[in-house]
C-alpha cells in the first residue's frame, strides 16, 4: 500500500476512534446533569433586640436561667416539603419514587436585655448570636445532603387508598428530613462552651476570642470527660 494511503487511512481510523470514545461519554454527562436535586431555599437571619423590665418580663419572653439577666434566642426552622410519582401494579399495591424535595430554613435571632443593661453584657449576648449565625451560614448545604440521601428513593405502598397512603409516607419523609437537619446542625454544645468560657458574660475574656475558640473547639471538649466531676 502506498504510504500515502496508509497515512490517510491512520487518519481516518484515528477520526472514528476519536469520534466514538466523543460519542460514549455524552450519555453519562447529560444523565448527571438531568438528575433530580434538591431545592433549598435559605431565608436570611431575622433579627431583633428588645429591652425589658426586669419585675415584669413580657410574656412572649423565654425564661432566664439562674445568674442570667440577658438571653439570646436562636430559633432554627426547618420545613421540608417531598414529593413523588406512584405506579400502581394492582389496585391495592404501587411503587412510589421520589421525585422533589423542597427544605425552606429560617433563623430568628432576639436579643434580650434589661433595661439599663452595660455595654459589656449586650457584647456577650451578641457572642451568641454571632455562633448562631455562623453555624446558619452552611446551614443549607447541611440540608442538601441530608435531603439528596431520600432524592430517588423507591417505597412499596400498600393500602385500600393508595394515594393517601403514599401521602403519609411523603410526610413522614419531609418530618425525618427536618429531624435529621436539627439534630445535625445543634449548636448546642458550642453556646455552652462559649457560657463557660465567659462566664456567662460575667469575666472579662474577649467576645472575639471566646466566640472564635468555641467553634473551633466544641466538638472536643464536649466529649472530653469532666476533670474534678464532683467539682
Amino acid at each position: 500500500m502506498p504510504s500515502r494511503s496508509l497515512i490517510l487511512l491512520c487518519v481516518l481510523l484515528g477520526v472514528l476512534i476519536f469520534g466514538w470514545l466523543g460519542w460514549r461519554d455524552v450519555p453519562p454527562r447529560r444523565q448527571a446533569s438531568d438528575a433530580p436535586v434538591p431545592t433549598i431555599n435559605k431565608q436570611p437571619v431575622t433579627f431583633a433586640s428588645r429591652m425589658f423590665d426586669p419585675a415584669a418580663p413580657p410574656a412572649e419572653m423565654p425564661p432566664l436561667h439562674s445568674g442570667e439577666s440577658a438571653q439570646c434566642d436562636s430559633d432554627f426552622l426547618s420545613n421540608a416539603s417531598v414529593g413523588g410519582k406512584s405506579r400502581r401494579t394492582d389496585p391495592t399495591h404501587a411503587t412510589l419514587t421520589v421525585t422533589q424535595i423542597t427544605v425552606t430554613l429560617q433563623l430568628f435571632v432576639t436579643i434580650w436585655v434589661p433595661s439599663g443593661v452595660t455595654q459589656h453584657v449586650i457584647e456577650h449576648e451578641e457572642g451568641h448570636r454571632q455562633i448562631s449565625e455562623n453555624y446558619y451560614e452552611t446551614a443549607d448545604k447541611l440540608a442538601e445532603r441530608i435531603a439528596a440521601t431520600y432524592m430517588g428513593k423507591q417505597i412499596e405502598i400498600t393500602g385500600a387508598d393508595l394515594t393517601v397512603e403514599s401521602n403519609k409516607v411523603l410526610q413522614q419523609m419531609a418530618a425525618d428530613i427536618t429531624d435529621e437537619y436539627n439534630k445535625e446542625l445543634d449548636p448546642g454544645p458550642t453556646q455552652l462552651l462559649y457560657d463557660a468560657i465567659t462566664d456567662h458574660g460575667r469575666n472579662e475574656v474577649v467576645v472575639r476570642d471566646a466566640v472564635a475558640h468555641a467553634l473551633k473547639n466544641a466538638t472536643i471538649e464536649s466529649t472530653q470527660p469532666a476533670t474534678n466531676p464532683g467539682n
